[in-house]
């Protein structure tokens, strides 16, 4: 399991407020990641919602561990830390943006298998950038324990993360 685990490695990665975060800053945190981009128009912020209504759910509920929400951009070309920071703020209060060059970008999402291709560009420069459409859910460790796709509910991903936390035995030492 250990050789075959998503999200193994680090990145280096600029937040919204133009920190450098590493992978293993968010070591000890349960962390729900969705990879998109800014100028999404529906699937993106239908999705943060949803993740951030789902970490609301965890939150009120005593005793268990807070979880991060984490958003890496797959277009970082037009995403820099001012973006994010003007986007990610309809969404939950904690919610990290991270964006960086192409190269570390691309690394952070190869780490999770994300696929992303930027589309044609139309008479104004806009394009779309079709990805990967999961919700990661990482455990403490840093290391994939679950996905969740566009039919699953912000009530669905908070119930399987609970159980998680109840069941959750490390991978790494």
């Amino acid at each position: 399991l250990r050789a075959l685990a998503l999200g193994q490695g680090d990145f280096r990665l600029l937040d919204q407020a133009g920190r450098w975060r590493r992978k293993a800053d968010f070591r000890g945190q349960w962390v729900l990641l969705y990879f998109g981009f800014t100028h999404c128009p529906d699937i993106c912020p239908e999705e943060l919602g949803k993740l951030s209504r789902a970490v609301a759910l965890l939150e009120r509920e005593p005793g268990l561990p807070p979880v991060q929400p984490l958003f890496i951009t797959v277009d970082p070309e037009r995403d820099d830390a001012a973006a994010l920071g003007r986007y990610l703020q309809d969404f939950h209060p904690r919610l990290l943006g991270l964006t960086g060059s192409p190269e570390e970008v691309r690394a952070a999402g190869s780490a999770y298998r994300v696929y992303a291709s930027a589309g044609p560009k139309d008479e104004d420069g806009d394009y779309i950038v079709d990805h990967t459409v999961l919700i990661y859910l990482l455990g403490p460790d840093g290391l994939f324990l679950d996905y969740y796709g566009r039919s699953k509910t912000d009530a669905q991903i908070a119930q399987s993360v609970r159980r998680h936390m109840e069941t959750y035995e490390p991978l790494l030492d």
